[in-house]
């Protein structure tokens, strides 16, 4: 149903070097570079993730309630992911744990602010 996503960002560069390291922990890798942005994803084929300096050359904002979910295969990956974006300047906004019905989840912002989680289903 989801072809691709995008978030705003302030610095391409510095969102750049946070999105390469963090999706390194997923084997995903970089699908598209332009001059305003970036997208990461398995293939041209499945669905994407992407940073973009706004359109209307007006600054990114984080929007209220806006997340995107990363799925992970373990709750070992979940951790790595929540691990990595902390080490990379990333904020915390929910450490690693079980969150009820077999979900996993951990959730951060990036270096803009952007909401994200690492989620996968488990038994734990």
């Amino acid at each position: 149903m989801i072809g691709y996503t995008t978030l705003g960002t302030r610095d391409l560069p510095r969102a750049a070097a946070f999105y390469d390291a963090l999706f390194e922990t997923l084997g995903i890798k970089r699908t598209m570079d332009f001059e305003r942005g970036i997208a990461w994803g398995r293939d041209m084929s499945s669905p994407g993730f992407a940073v973009m300096l706004p359109f209307d050359g007006q600054p990114a904002t984080v929007g209220n309630g806006v997340m995107i979910a990363l799925a992970a295969d373990s709750p070992a990956t979940v951790q790595a992911l929540h691990a990595k974006a902390l080490a990379l300047g990333g904020q915390d906004e929910g450490a690693p744990g079980p969150r009820g019905g077999g979900f996993y989840a951990a959730y951060f912002r990036d270096l803009d602010g952007n909401k994200l989680n690492a989620f996968c289903m488990s038994a734990e």
